[in-house]
């Protein structure tokens, strides 16, 4: 099984999404395709992701069950801990002071 989750991309991406995958919430979109299918099926989203952000997880064969992989800007981001994946937060960006003047 194969998940993929996808934010701010374009029409066309979630449409040809749609052509391969059931989607089952916005953005949201899960399958049962073999490795070639799923390689070919995150290079189009590689591809066509514009401005956007996406994530891929399936089953695997190791200690957790599963992999994933991501595109895009996203705060969210793999770490490997000893052969382990988890997913670590890059730090938010600093906001802007609205009192400060634009100059």
């Amino acid at each position: 099984m194969m998940v993929i989750v996808t934010e701010n991309v374009p029409p066309r991406l979630r449409g040809r999404l749609s052509l391969w995958l059931l989607e089952i919430r916005a953005g949201v979109y899960v399958g049962n395709y073999s490795r070639r299918a799923r390689e070919r099926m995150w290079g189009e989203v590689c591809a066509m992701i514009g401005e956007g952000n996406a994530v891929i997880a399936w089953t695997a064969v190791n200690e957790a069950g599963f992999d994933f992989l991501t595109v895009g800007a996203n705060r969210r981001e793999q770490a490997d801990f000893d052969g382990f994946l988890l997913v670590k937060f890059r730090p938010a960006p600093p906001a802007e002071d609205p009192l400060k003047p634009p100059f």
